[in-house]
């Protein structure tokens, strides 16, 4: 009777080691991902800023809007968590998430300024920063170049989350004086840093090209 061949099997060890691959083929991967939770996320966040301008502009509902824009703003957190904690790191939610953030503060501080409910000094210097960054951007893409953004970056962006939003709440609720105390206090805080982390993003994009 010949010799059979039994089918490979796996060593205990190896069948061990088989989860940590996958785990491992899925990390290199993860940056092509397209449909994640976290870019569901950011896109949500994205049809958000229409709602909010909605709300703001051609509602007047200021408090409704702010407390929407709250809700954007700090969703970003919540976005980033999940994509490291679910290992969805991917290339197009580092395109989406600070899309998101930008545009939803050019609209919210842009459109504020038309109506009264943001500060004219510190939404030009707000905006003025968004120009010059953006600019900055746009060059290095042009180069074929991009940049991460710094963790000081998304602090400066939370705060600034904070301040924002109680402008418009202070222009539509019983308590102005405390809620413009509260936008004051963290717009002057976000905005040093939102200028300090776009110094820095300078010497990054010459460290890039």
């Amino acid at each position: 009777m010949g010799h059979r061949t039994l089918p490979h099997q796996p060593s205990s060890r190896a069948r061990r080691n088989e989860p940590g691959a996958f785990r491992r083929v899925l990390r290199r991967g993860a940056g092509t991902l397209i449909l994640t939770i976290p870019n569901l996320i950011s896109t949500m966040r994205l049809l958000g800023v229409g709602l909010f301008a909605w709300l703001a502009f051609a509602r007047g509902e200021s408090a409704a809007a702010g407390w929407l824009l709250l809700l954007i703003g700090w969703s970003d957190w919540i976005d980033g968590y999940l994509a490291r904690r679910l290992n969805q790191v991917s290339e197009l939610g580092k395109v989406l998430d600070p899309l998101a953030d930008r545009l939803a503060i050019a609209t919210a501080v842009i459109g504020g300024m038309f109506v009264d409910v943001i500060p004219l000094s510190l939404g030009i210097a707000i905006a003025l920063r968004e120009v010059l960054v953006g600019v900055g951007a746009l060059f290095l893409a042009g180069h074929g170049r991009r940049i991460d953004v710094r963790p000081l970056g998304k602090l400066a962006t939370f705060i600034l989350y904070g301040a924002i939003p109680a402008f418009y709440v202070s222009h539509g609720t019983l308590l102005p004086s405390l809620f413009a105390g509260i936008a004051w206090s963290f717009g002057v805080v976000g905005l040093v840093l939102y200028w300090w982390v776009g110094v820095l993003y300078v010497g990054d994009a010459r460290r890039a090209l």
